[in-house]
């Protein structure tokens, strides 16, 4: 299949490579330089203007980050642009809003459109096991589906357009909230005595047991390879943990729904942030 793929960042450059380790023709473009030069050394054949990429295409991928670029890119470079009848699909994690519009728009002018953001960091990425949560018609979502398995271990249809965003902004609350838990926990452990794989080792076999603790603890030298192992670089960048913290926070007070551990957390993370911004969101044990 001939496939478009806009925005080859951290998350994105893994992603069209393992589409054109599945067979894929890859037409890629991205603003920097950098990004088109690694992807073209992954097999993709790249372009300095995202109109030119989506031209003759069966889909197109888009990775960016945030709403506003996204509005940009669909509207400005890829409606009208690729062929009628091409489905889109954008990974991104942006607000619902904006994804039921833009579905909107792209059913008008002829295109099938899915919202699929993911959940895994740049590892999962490279690696090609990413989760997708998809929202979107059942039609869309099937054409979708075998694009998504060639860079994810799972894909899950979600629901209609805007149900695979506002899964993930679930998601990563919740994730949010439980790593700093995780953190506080490890710290109370250590200031009481505890050595940090003792309690690692208990901890994970009880009730205290998360993703956040055993596929990715805070502590280095701790549980399986994680960030944290690495002085905290690569994996899930605080800022953009506190980005999805954000859109989730606007997104309950539009549904008039109370989040306050989300909201504890997005101010966690935004103090954070100011700098540290770069580092894995786990990195946040630092503050503690």
């Amino acid at each position: 299949m001939k496939i478009a793929f806009i925005g080859l960042g951290n998350m994105g450059g893994g992603m069209a490579a393992n589409l054109v380790k599945a067979g894929h023709e890859v037409r890629a473009f991205d603003l920097s330089d950098e990004a088109r030069g690694t992807a073209q050394g992954n097999g993709c054949v790249v372009f300095a203007d995202a109109k030119e990429a989506v031209q003759d295409v069966e889909a197109v991928v888009t990775m960016l980050p945030n709403g506003g670029i996204v509005k940009s890119v669909l509207e400005g470079d890829v409606f009208g642009h690729a062929p009628a009848g091409a489905i889109v699909l954008d990974c991104s994690t942006i607000d619902v809003a904006t994804t039921r519009a833009l579905s909107e728009a792209a059913s008008a002018q002829g295109y099938a459109m899915v919202d699929a953001p993911v959940s895994g960091g740049i590892a999962a990425a490279n690696g090609g096991t990413l989760t997708f949560m998809v929202g979107g018609t059942a039609e869309a979502f099937a054409r979708a589906e075998p694009i998504l398995s060639a860079m994810g271990k799972a894909v899950i249809h979600a629901g209609d357009a805007g149900a695979g965003e506002a899964a993930k902004l679930c998601n990563n609350l919740i994730l949010a909230a439980t790593m700093i838990a995780t953190c506080e926990g490890f710290k109370l452990a250590e200031k009481l005595g505890l050595d940090s794989q003792v309690f690692y080792d208990i901890s994970s076999k009880a009730t205290g047991q998360s993703w956040s603790m055993t596929s990715y603890c805070p502590v280095p030298g701790v549980g399986p390879q994680s960030p944290s192992d690495n002085e905290y670089k690569g994996g899930f960048a605080t800022a953009l943990m506190l980005k999805d913290l954000k859109l989730a926070m606007e997104a309950a007070e539009t549904a008039g729904t109370s989040t306050p551990l989300g909201q504890h957390s997005k101010d966690l993370y935004e103090a954070f942030a100011a700098e540290h911004g770069a580092l894995d969101f786990s990195a946040i044990i630092k503050s503690l």
